[in-house]
């Protein structure tokens, strides 16, 4: 005698069984990592790259990544500038720590010479560079860009001295932090 089984309990063991042999244990999964990996770049041709540990300043953390002195004139898109002493090159990145935006502004960066005398960043320069002025540094973003002086010649970079920018506990950020090069 054959045992015939009404289609719906046929259906039901299929189903059953197709979804009990989708709950095999699975392979455990590499951690995911815990850093980015970002490729190296070349140092460009007249500079040198920096070994500086990470600065904070307010809500704002700067790395220095790249040192250039010297320079005596620098080109740009549509003309050269000769340096009235010499131009001074600092590539950075910064990141906004905090949790809210922060008001970035690379004209308040000062250099700090061997002679404790301070040099904001040559507006000229920075123009033919094309390099930014204020932006906007949302919550977790990152930034690279160079900063340049112009300074007198017989003088020696020494520090940059660092303004992040407005936070909700310094609104006003007066107390740069300096970060020897």
């Amino acid at each position: 005698m054959k045992l015939r089984l009404p289609a719906f309990v046929v259906l039901g063991l299929v189903l059953v069984l197709g979804l009990t042999a989708g709950c095999t244990a699975a392979e455990p999964s590499a951690p995911a990592p815990t850093t980015y990996e970002l490729p190296p770049r070349q140092v460009r041709p007249d500079e040198t790259a920096l070994k500086v540990p990470p600065a904070k300043n307010g809500d704002t953390e700067f790395d220095l990544i790249g040192f250039a002195a010297g320079l005596p004139s620098i080109t740009g898109s549509h003309t050269e500038m000769p340096a009235k002493g010499q131009y001074v090159r600092l590539r950075l990145v910064v990141t906004n720590t905090g949790t809210s935006s922060v008001l970035f502004d690379t004209m308040r960066q000062l250099l700090v010479d061997d002679q404790g005398a301070t040099h904001p960043p040559d507006e000229q320069a920075m123009l033919i560079k094309r390099q930014p002025a204020q932006f906007d540094l949302g919550h977790s973003v990152r930034v690279e860009f160079d900063l340049y002086w112009d300074i007198p010649k017989d003088r020696k970079p020494m520090s940059v001295r660092a303004f992040g920018g407005p936070t909700i506990t310094d609104m006003k950020n007066v107390n740069g932090t300096d970060i020897k090069l």
